[in-house]
Formats: C-alpha cells, sequence, structure tokens
C-alpha cells in the first residue's frame, strides 16, 4: 500500500501553502463511506491556525451502520485461530511500519507534533505494540482442565467480548488508536472507534492500512464531535466500551456503559507527583524531569509536570531545572532541535493561559509562562512556577501543557501526604538513592505506575492504567488484553 486515500490534498506540515479543504468520510466496513447527515466541521492545523479539512459531524444512523458491520464481522472474527489473528495482526505491524512516512506528514499537520517525535515515539512505539498483542494472542491463560469437583472435568474457556465501542484522545492519535484496536483485535473483537474531533486523519490513515488483513467491518472509525463521541458508547450493541480522555468525558462513558450492562475500560487524567530527595543525583534527576514534563508540550497524562523536592536541596534543584529549561525550545515540525511542538488546538491553548491568569499571589512564574509569538499557531514557552500551595488550582488539576510547579516537603510523611493528596492515581517517581525508602514509597503511593529514578517510559510488556478518578482498566501487557476477554467455565460429568 503506499498511496493513502486519506492522505491525499492535505498538504506540507511546515511550508504551508494553502491547502485544498477536503471534507472526509468515516471508514466503514472496509471502506471510506460519507455521512448521512449534513453538519461538517473545520480541521485547523495547531501548526499555523488554517482550515486544512472539514470533518463529519457523526449522525445516528452513521453510528447503527457502523455498529451492524462491525457485529456481521464478529461473527467471522470471533472465530479466526490464534494463529490467524497473530498473522493479521503482524502484517498490520508491517505495513504501518511501511507507510511511515505519510504517516507522519499526516499526524504533523493535525497536531503540531514534531515529526522526528512521531515517528520514534508513535510510529515505532505502535509498530512495537501491535506485534506484542500478535504474541498476546497465542498466550492465553486459566486454570488447568481438571476434576475439581468429583465425577465433573471442569475447563476454562477465554472468549472475545464482542463488537467494543472506543474513544481515543487527540495527544498522541495513533499511538491511542493502536491500544484501542490491537488488543481487542488479537482477542477476536470487532471495533467501532471514534477519535478526537481534533485528530481523526491518522486514525482513518491507520484502518485503511489495516483493513486487508481482518474481515470487512472489524474495524471501523467514526468521526464527530463530542455528541458522536455519546452515540458510540451509548449504543446498545457494545458489550464493552473503552475510553482514554478527561475525567468527565470518563464518567460519562461509565455511566453510559451502566445503563447498558456493558463493561467499562477507562484510562483518564493523571497529576504524576515527582518526588525529588535529597540523596538524588540533581544532576540526572533534572535532565530527565525537564523532558519528562515538557515532552510533547506537556500533553500527557503521565507527565512530570507535579514535582515535589526535599526543602534542603530546592534552590539547587529550581536553579539547574531553570538552567535545563531555558535549553529547551518548542518548535515547527520538521525541527529536529526541539523537544515539542505546538498545544493540540485553540481550545488547550486558552485552557493552559487560564491557568496561568489564574495563579494566586504567593505563586511565581520563575521561567517562561507566555505564547510563543514567532509562530502563528498554538505554541506556548516551558514554564515552571514555584510557590504553589497544595490546594491550588495548579497542584490539584490536570494543566495538560508545557508547565512544571515545583513544591517543597519536609521528610517522608509529608511528600507522601502531597503526592497522595489529589484526586488523580495514574503514575508517580521518586528519586533517590535509598533503596529502602524507594520500596517503601512504591508500596505507599497510590497511583497505578511508580517509577525510581526515571520518569515516563513505557513498555509493551507492563500494564498502563491508573486508580481513583484516573480510572479503571489496564492498557498494554497481558492484563491489558485479558481485559478484552470473558471467562466461561465448561462442566462436564462423567462416569468412572
Amino acid at each position: 500500500m503506499t498511496d493513502l486515500h486519506i492522505g491525499e490534498n492535505l498538504g506540507q506540515a511546515n511550508g504551508f501553502v494553502q491547502m485544498h479543504v477536503k471534507q472526509l468520510k468515516h471508514f466503514i466496513n472496509g471502506e471510506f463511506v460519507q455521512t448521512t447527515g449534513v453538519e461538517f466541521f473545520d480541521l485547523i492545523s495547531p501548526v499555523n491556525g488554517q482550515i486544512y479539512a472539514q470533518s463529519p459531524n457523526a449522525t445516528q444512523q452513521d453510528v447503527d451502520y457502523a455498529y451492524d458491520c462491525a457485529k456481521a464481522a464478529f461473527k467471522v472474527w470471533r472465530r479466526s485461530t490464534p494463529s490467524m489473528r497473530q498473522k493479521a495482526l503482524l502484517d498490520f505491524a508491517d505495513a504501518l511500519e511501511k507507510n511511515a512516512e505519510q504517516l507522519v506528514e499526516t499526524q504533523s499537520i493535525e497536531t503540531g507534533q514534531l515529526k522526528h517525535m512521531i515517528a520514534a515515539e508513535e510510529i515505532k512505539t505502535s509498530v512495537d505494540h501491535i506485534r506484542f498483542f500478535a504474541g498476546a494472542a497465542r498466550c492465553l491463560e486459566g486454570k488447568a482442565t481438571a476434576e475439581y469437583l468429583d465425577g465433573f472435568t471442569s475447563s476454562i474457556r477465554r472468549e472475545p467480548i464482542g463488537v467494543v465501542g472506543q474513544v481515543a484522545p487527540w495527544n498522541y492519535p495513533l499511538l491511542m488508536a493502536v491500544w484501542k484496536i490491537a488488543p481487542a483485535l488479537a482477542a477476536g473483537n470487532t471495533v467501532v472507534l471514534k477519535p478526537s474531533d481534533t485528530t481523526p486523519n491518522s486514525t482513518l490513515q491507520l484502518a485503511e492500512i489495516a483493513a486487508p488483513f481482518f474481515p470487512k467491518g472489524a474495524i471501523n472509525v467514526i468521526l464527530g464531535l463530542a455528541d458522536a463521541g455519546s452515540k458510540v458508547v451509548s449504543h446498545p450493541v457494545p458489550a464493552m466500551v473503552s475510553i482514554t480522555g478527561s475525567v468527565r468525558a470518563g464518567l460519562q462513558v461509565a455511566a453510559s456503559a451502566a445503563s447498558n450492562l456493558a463493561k467499562a475500560h477507562l484510562e483518564l487524567g493523571g497529576k504524576a507527583p515527582v518526588l525529588v530527595f535529597e540523596d538524588a543525583d540533581l544532576e540526572k534527576a533534572t535532565d530527565a524531569i525537564s523532558v519528562a514534563g515538557f515532552f510533547n508540550a506537556g500533553q500527557d497524562c503521565t507527565a512530570a509536570a507535579r514535582v515535589l523536592v526535599q526543602e534542603s536541596i530546592f534552590d539547587e534543584f529550581v536553579e539547574k531545572m531553570v538552567a535545563k529549561t531555558k535549553q529547551i525550545h518548542c518548535g515547527l515540525p520538521d525541527d529536529e532541535t526541539a523537544l515539542f511542538g505546538a498545544l493540540n488546538n485553540q481550545r488547550q491553548l486558552v485552557h493552559v493561559k487560564g491557568f496561568l491568569d489564574r495563579l494566586p499571589a504567593h505563586a511565581k512564574i520563575v521561567t517562561g509562562g507566555k505564547q510563543v509569538t514567532q509562530y502563528s499557531g498554538f505554541y506556548f514557552e516551558p514554564t515552571i512556577i514555584c510557590g504553589l500551595e497544595q490546594h491550588d488550582e495548579a497542584i490539584q488539576n490536570e494543566i495538560f501543557g508545557p508547565i512544571v510547579t515545583i513544591q517543597t516537603f519536609k521528610d517522608e510523611a509529608d511528600a507522601l501526604d502531597k503526592a497522595n493528596d489529589v484526586e488523580f492515581g495514574l503514575a508517580s517517581s521518586v528519586w533517590t538513592n535509598d533503596h529502602s525508602r524507594s520500596m517503601r514509597f512504591s508500596r505507599d503511593l497510590d497511583f497505578g505506575t511508580v517509577w525510581v529514578n526515571a520518569h515516563i517510559p513505557l513498555t509493551a510488556e507492563m500494564p498502563h492504567g491508573g486508580f481513583k478518578k484516573s480510572g479503571y482498566g489496564k492498557d498494554l501487557s497481558s492484563y491489558g488484553f485479558e481485559e478484552y476477554t470473558r471467562i466461561k467455565h465448561v462442566m462436564s460429568a462423567y462416569e468412572d
């Protein structure tokens, strides 16, 4: 596959000649399908604020058709063997790898991300994760078949759930779509996926790449605004609904799932504490935290956005962090010297600015704090804020921008109290050379991931997911794969 339909007429990401504005279509039953409605909305590139395409807002008829096709495909795909599913996913991964360059171009236009970052962190990682789930398809586990009750033999069947409704976010649109569809398909399910309204193109391209290797209707992509997402997750067909997104959206999805007794899988926001103790290697810590805090413009639920530093080293730590932050800059998609690109959309730029506008008098911006005006898009300086108190909005709420806050703590008890004193529970990190301390905090931090002397790396073999209002359910790993299966007990009577 060399000429992808959705990639046509999207223009150049950096030169940004005036682009032909095309109307996108849904991807249903293995082909691009015109909406049955008349409502379209503009897609605006965060690189320069220009309209580059228009997206349909799905009607109920569009969503019904997608689910009808997914139901039909499930009858076929559910009977595929693990080796068949593995082969299809491996072929899909190979095709994705071959089309990497065009995917990078497409996504850089709609997200403003750096091309080298998309290639390394989304394309390469997506290929790896698809291949992981291809292997997971052949490694189902369960209790041994045996006689647990005299006269009866029991066995466990692990089966696909059925049709799955999914909603993906805009911060890593390609990778998050893969996290949704790869485990679902590996387990024998079919999907109806709605990408974010601001970043549909790379997901459409992904579906087109995958389509030849799966039954028609196994992968369906519905476009639209929030109401289209509501139609997807509230529909009576899916046996499971899954979302990566905000707490507000997660609560709505959970309520919709409950009304249909569908299984819910929620990966929501985060406010990761980064605990730096006085015995930590400050050079290594500030190197890593400055990257983990500003990577992808801070638009990451696990970003190192909330740093807590022991009082005795606070001044030294801040000095080093400010120095390293001043060496970081945002840039256009082709800038290989930049750490991050644009904020995803105008709403997000306003959201980030709002936190700074509402800072209390006791807070201090020690570096950054302004929109970058040398570009015409939605760019913002890497920013550090000190002096905030635990109850302040910027400590308690997810900013999702290139902003890192730095607080102090007195001792271990104070550090733990402040770290856990947020409604989120997705990820955290501890920076110390004291092994016993790292083990205590790994136990006591109320977060789904605890990194020790690191922050933000992920691997397909380990689960990603949180506690509290960060949601429930795991992505990645065998645990994430099992989320997309159901367990059936088969008991057979026999006579000796």
